[in-house]
């Protein structure tokens, strides 16, 4: 999990009260707000690393003695069923991992257009980002060789290597998000903007490309 001092008891309680005897393990990225002394405190385990998703999970998998790996962000909210479907999912050997559908937690109608889009897309593309809180087993995470530490779309590729050694399940249950980063850049031209991404990102254009359109869309939508 990434951390957040003001969300980290909740992901974990959340994550305990659906896999009472799963290992959680919590990454600290080099927080300064004592998200590192909560998270001894309550995860099996706790780890320190520099800054980064991919170094960040990269460094909680190399923690991990599991035989299936789940990664969360702390902002997200699990189903309590979604423990059960992922063992019930890879049951099937050919499947060596997938993600969930995602859930924007808000009320606003715009986002129920952003959730199926998405979602559909997913679908469409067999691609994902990490948010929908992927799974995978570790023979897999380790002959993808985990997720590769570049600056956007790690979760993509990662995923996108998932599929070369086997299918991937985008399951039915949901997990939730905050809606923080698209009320700030406003809902409707963030929602677009991102599907526009991740069709060219399908398409192969290459990931410098993306990288500076979503750093010049950033700046515009913050100034504005």
């Amino acid at each position: 999990m990434l951390l957040d001092a003001a969300v980290i008891r909740r992901a974990f309680d959340r994550l305990r009260a659906d896999a009472p005897e799963a290992e959680i393990i919590i990454v600290d990225g080099g927080s300064t707000d004592g998200s590192f002394e909560i998270a001894n405190k309550i995860a099996d385990r706790a780890v320190q690393s520099p800054r980064g998703r991919a170094i960040q999970m990269n460094a909680g998998a190399t923690s991990a003695s599991g035989d299936v790996f789940r990664f969360v962000h702390a902002d997200s909210a699990i189903a309590q069923s979604s423990l059960a479907s992922i063992e019930k999912t890879l049951i099937d050997p050919k499947v060596v991992g997938g993600c969930f559908r995602l859930r924007i937690d808000s009320l606003r109608w715009i986002y129920r257009i952003r959730d199926a889009l998405g979602n559909l897309l997913v679908d469409l593309t067999g691609v994902a980002l990490g948010d929908r809180g992927f799974f995978c087993r570790r023979e897999t995470f380790i002959a993808v060789g985990g997720y590769p530490e570049i600056s956007i779309l790690e979760d993509a590729e990662f995923y996108r290597g998932l599929k070369r050694h086997g299918r991937v399940i985008q399951l039915k249950e949901s997990i939730g998000t905050s809606p923080r980063r698209y009320e700030k850049l406003g809902p409707a031209m963030t929602m677009l903007f991102y599907a526009l991404v991740m069709l060219l990102y399908v398409a192969r254009v290459p990931i410098g490309v993306l990288e500076r359109m979503v750093c010049a869309y950033m700046k515009r939508r913050t100034r504005s």
